[in-house]
């Protein structure tokens, strides 16, 4: 895993997860980025991951034809799936869409689900699917889905760091696996549902000069006092 040198002429590659990492605790993003002490790995979240694929084929198939995808047009919204030569490279690993800040020698990235275009503005709208399987209606209410806002606005910030008009507007497409009433019969429904977000990504050009001054002190931030790392590190320190 790559470390930062301040001293490197190279650009230091941090994915938008790095981004979040700084966010939620400065002491575990320091610990992970300068002295190579990584965060232990979450368990691979397959079936989402499937549902993933699934609808980008899906969308896919609608991207630069005439037709559009019942979710979009169920929604009532003036929007169908953006065709552009690079939206592969968008959401592929070890690609993405990047920008380099020449001010720090930062180089942010990160992979999309998908883009839509605004057919009345013609400005981009930035999409994220999620999946989930809970009783009742699904929202963006939980105080632990600050960290969808923060990737749905970092994903803006680096479109329009790129040079694209993007709306504030984005979706989220959340599915929903249906728990009651229905015999398995090797069959997981869903039911569907587009939530809009404002997004604001004001916040992220002021993030990044916090975190060149992270990588470039001597110092270890102190833990975030809701960091679920350090405070279990704590505890083990017995």
């Amino acid at each position: 895993m790559p470390i930062y040198n301040k001293d490197s002429t190279e650009p230091y590659k941090l994915s938008r997860t790095r981004i979040e990492n700084f966010c939620k605790c400065k002491k575990c993003f320091y610990l992970e980025e300068k002295l190579g002490v990584a965060r232990p790995s979450s368990f691979p979240f397959n079936l989402n991951n499937a549902v993933d694929e699934l609808l980008k084929e899906e969308f896919d198939s609608f991207r630069g034809t005439e037709k559009n995808h019942p979710y979009i047009v169920n929604a009532g919204l003036d929007a169908k799936p953006f065709s552009h030569p690079d939206i592969e490279d968008w959401r592929t690993r070890n690609k993405g869409i990047g920008f380099l800040d020449e001010e720090t020698n930062l180089f942010f990235y990160g992979l999309v689900d998908d883009v839509w275009i605004n057919t009345v503005t013609d400005q981009l709208i930035l999409v994220d699917y999620k999946a989930t399987s809970k009783k009742g209606e699904v929202s963006l209410d939980a105080p632990w889905q600050i960290a969808y806002k923060r990737q749905i606005e970092i994903y803006q910030w680096l479109f329009r760091k790129n040079g694209f008009d993007v709306q504030d507007l984005s979706y989220f497409v959340y599915c929903n696996g249906i728990q009651e009433g229905l015999l398995f019969n090797n069959e997981l429904k869903f039911k569907i549902k587009v939530i809009p977000y404002k997004g604001n990504d004001s916040w992220i050009d002021q993030t990044v000069k916090m975190m060149f001054e992270v990588l470039n002190s001597e110092e270890i931030p102190e833990s975030d006092s809701n960091c679920e790392y350090c405070r279990y590190i704590k505890k083990a320190n017995l």
